[in-house]
Parts: C-alpha cells; sequence; structure tokens
C-alpha cells in the first residue's frame, strides 16, 4: 500500500513561480488567523501587501524565502532578510496547528545561526506573538506601524542563537 498515514511536511527555496500561490495563502492567513487581533479594515490593509504582485515577488526574492510544502502542495512560507530578521511567516489557515510555522522558524533559525548571527529579530503581530515567545523570543518594544492606510500593532522580539563551532 502506498497510502500515506501522515501527510509529509517538506521545506523547499521558494521559487518566481510560487508568487501568486504565496501571494493567496499570505491573504487567507490574514483574513482568517488574525481576526481576533486586529479589525476587518487592518486586515484588508496588511493584506493588501501582495496585490501589488511585482512588488511582492521582489520582497520574497531579495532575502531566503522557504516554502513548506504539506504532500507536494505549498502550505506556507518564511523569509529571512539581511541574515537576521524573520520578514515574513505565514501558514494557511489550513494547515495552522500542523508545525508548518514551527518547521519553517526551525529552519531559519539554523540557516541564520550557521552563517553566523548571533541573534535572530522580527516584528510578530499580535496574532503570531505567542508561537515567538513560546519558541525563547523575548519583546523589545511595542511598534504601529502604517499599512494600507490602516495603523497596526506589532511586537519586536529577539532570539539569542546558538553559536555553532561544531560541524553537524
Amino acid at each position: 500500500m502506498s497510502a500515506q498515514a501522515h501527510p509529509k511536511l517538506a521545506l523547499r527555496p521558494f521559487l518566481p513561480t510560487d508568487v501568486p500561490l504565496l501571494a493567496e495563502i499570505f491573504r487567507a492567513s490574514i483574513e482568517q488567523l488574525t481576526g481576533d487581533d486586529y479589525s476587518e479594515a487592518q486586515q484588508k490593509a496588511w493584506a493588501s501587501a501582495a496585490d501589488d504582485e511585482a512588488a511582492f515577488a521582489k520582497r520574497l526574492s531579495s532575502g531566503l524565502t522557504l516554502v513548506a510544502t504539506l504532500s507536494g502542495s505549498p502550505v506556507g512560507f518564511a523569509a529571512l532578510a539581511s541574515g537576521n530578521k524573520i520578514d515574513l511567516l505565514y501558514v494557511h489557515p489550513a494547515a495552522a496547528g500542523q508545525r508548518v510555522a514551527a518547521m519553517l522558524i526551525d529552519a531559519l533559525e539554523k540557516l541564520a545561526g550557521g552563517r553566523g548571527a548571533p541573534l535572530l529579530t522580527v516584528d510578530a503581530s499580535d496574532s503570531a506573538r505567542g508561537f515567538f515567545e513560546k519558541r525563547g523570543y523575548v519583546a523589545q518594544q511595542r511598534n504601529t506601524v502604517l499599512a494600507g492606510g490602516e495603523w497596526l500593532a506589532n511586537t519586536t522580539l529577539h532570539k539569542q542563537l546558538a553559536a555553532k563551532r561544531e560541524a553537524s
């Protein structure tokens, strides 16, 4: 029998052909997973960042973007900017709670640490803050950012990365 009891999660590098699907994941994640923390107007303004597909593609390709797949289909993505800042972390609502975000962040932490970054920074939405705090990130400051004509609050968090000296 070739049926899988558990769908397989995997990671792969971002490809330019992923842009439309990642834009959809971005929008769906914001629309369906942040309603407890942000108003509908704030969600629409935030999600509009993917409306300009060329600009969204540039943001995805400007850093190191990883795509999480479930049985081969993209279900989430995360981007590392400047080698030490988590710029994006979005998971499709249908895949929420299946360790997709954890797998993406584990990979970014390993990559950043392997490249010598002493710490990782993230500006986490109020919806994602608890996820990062459970993973050892410590709140540094509250921020208010303007997105699509709406003010959104987030929190800058840092996590010290272990210095990797030994080859693994």
